[in-house]
């Protein structure tokens, strides 16, 4: 199947039918990883062809398929093998993707055509635990849940506890520049990442050595963390480590509205409180979360805290913002919200929705204080107006000094692809486009991937053209992830959003 054909495949069906399997490829790259590590069944490579990116779940619903079936998938048990495979590669034009979990949730793993896809799910060892440096080496295709289980073991935890723990690997955070739950009292992976070990699309290996704070010149790490595998493919990580809490206490708030919460999150991180957790959520939200609880009658807006350390600490914490709630007439209530959202914290909610038909989507922006009203107002105006039977509801799970994500779930009822999939084409476009209007970041923590592309020379203006003369000189035959990030596709790539962009959308603004 040659790139010239690969943008008229528009459904599993002709992908099979079109499917030929390269034997020589497959030799070759077996002779390197062992023969039964690659992957050629179609079925089997089929299981690859997305991530959970909810567009390429819609196309797979109704028969269809997003990107293209990796033309191989292999399955490297250490870093000198993926070096091995991307020298191959280099040499012989042939472009590659990293594959971790694919927990990732813009189709940063999907194929356009051509590529084999590198799982790197057997490099899943724990390196070192490091507890006088207070940090923990670990490959690059270690589960997230089991790095976890692991370091509690021992009294520790890196601080990084996504949604998609259970499900996604320490290298996908680092790539996608993640964020966990979290973040308001450890940052986000960027904050926890002290140095990584990767390959170059030539094959070479580098190596930011993991030390503490220094000054010397642009930060190659930075480079690195959230590339999503166009520079190079993450083979191990080093994250530094905390001491698990001694006590960790929830308060769960009543407020009369979004600002007055919205209010004491900002005061409570401008006054230097660490809270673990943050959580606001809008009418909508909180209405799904608080029935038949009094103090959410007379103020509608749920808000949650967690506080943890030492009792000396939480103590003085958790008095401090309950004084702060209080000035913003914050009451508190019952900690059923907050302990039903801990029994489920992991759990992912869009896969009940997309099994029963719904068109679901989540989009998480940034945005400053000062920004965040007039930007949740405009965004929840626009897009009610989509369709009469939409659901869009939001929380703001992730706060900082300066401001907050805003992270939204909007929902389309179920109706035929050809009618849902340029409506939720115009939902994107109308988040992306609100929120680059008002000042914002167009992502927080999902990343770019493929589906961010179309408004990346907007959220970075000269900033894309410095990562695309970074990618060219990498990468001179733009193969190790090519076309995401906003970064230019390799010829005959396929555009997944061909046919199905929303009025007036065309290329995202760009």
């Amino acid at each position: 199947m040659d790139a010239s054909t690969i943008g008229t495949i528009d459904t599993i069906a002709a992908a099979r039918r079109h499917d030929r399997v390269d034997t020589g490829l497959a030799e070759a790259f077996g002779q390197i990883v062992g023969a039964q590590q690659v992957i050629t069944a179609f079925d089997a490579r089929l299981a690859y062809a997305r991530d959970r990116l909810p567009f390429a779940v819609f196309r797979e619903r109704a028969g269809g398929i997003a990107g293209a079936v990796p033309r191989l998938v292999l399955r490297p048990a250490d870093a000198a093998q993926v070096a091995a495979i991307v020298r191959h590669a280099c040499a012989n034009g042939i472009p590659v993707i990293p594959y971790g979990s694919g927990s990732g949730v813009l189709g940063g793993a999907i194929a356009l055509g051509g590529e084999v896809l590198v799982d790197l799910r057997r490099l899943d060892r724990i390196v070192a635990i490091h507890p006088l440096d207070a940090m923990v080496t670990v490959e690059c295709g270690m589960n997230g849940a089991r790095l976890e289980a692991a370091l509690d073991a021992q009294g520790l935890t890196t601080g990084h506890l996504p949604q998609s723990i259970e499900i996604s690997t320490v290298g996908g955070w680092v790539a996608c520049r993640g964020g966990g739950q979290a973040s308001s009292r450890y940052g986000k992976i960027e904050d926890i990442v002290v140095g990584l070990k990767a390959v170059l699309p030539d094959g070479r290996s580098i190596e930011v050595r993991p030390v503490a704070r220094r000054s010397v010149g642009p930060s190659i790490l930075d480079l690195l963390v959230g590339s999503e595998g166009v520079f190079g493919i993450i083979t191990e990580v080093t994250l530094r480590v905390w001491k698990k809490p001694a006590l960790e206490r929830a308060v769960v708030l009543a407020f009369p509205s979004l600002p007055a919460a919205w209010g004491c999150a900002r005061e409570m991180m401008q006054a230097e409180l660490r809270p673990q957790i943050v959580r606001i959520y809008d009418h909508v939200e909180s209405a799904e979360r608080t029935r038949d609880l009094a103090p959410f009658e007379t103020r509608p807006i749920l808000a949650m805290m967690a506080f943890c350390g030492s009792e000396p600490m939480v103590a003085a914490e958790s008095s401090t913002a309950l004084a702060i709630a209080a000035a913003f007439d914050g009451r508190q209530a019952p900690l059923g919200p907050f302990e039903h959202w801990q029994q489920n914290r992991y759990v992912a909610y869009s896969q009940k929705w997309h099994a029963a038909g719904y068109f679901n989507d989540t989009i998480e922006v940034a945005a400053n204080w000062s920004a965040i009203p007039a930007l949740y107002e405009a965004i929840a105006l626009a897009v009610r107006q989509v369709h009469p039977l939409l659901h869009f509801g939001a929380h703001w799970s992730h706060v900082y000094p300066e401001g907050a994500c805003q992270y939204m779930t909007v929902r389309l009822p179920p109706m035929d692809a050809q009618t849902a999939l340029p409506l939720h084409a115009e939902l994107w476009q109308v988040v992306q486009d609100l929120t680059l209007a008002h000042g914002g970041s167009i992502a927080h923590h999902h990343g770019a991937g493929l589906f961010r592309g179309p408004w990346m020379g907007r959220e970075l203006g000269t900033g894309l053209d410095v990562l695309q003369a970074i990618k060219d000189a990498l990468d001179p035959g733009n193969l190790l992830n090519p076309g995401k990030l906003g970064l230019r596709p390799r010829a005959g790539a396929k555009d997944i959003r061909q046919g199905f962009t929303g009025r007036g959308a065309g290329h995202g603004g760009d």
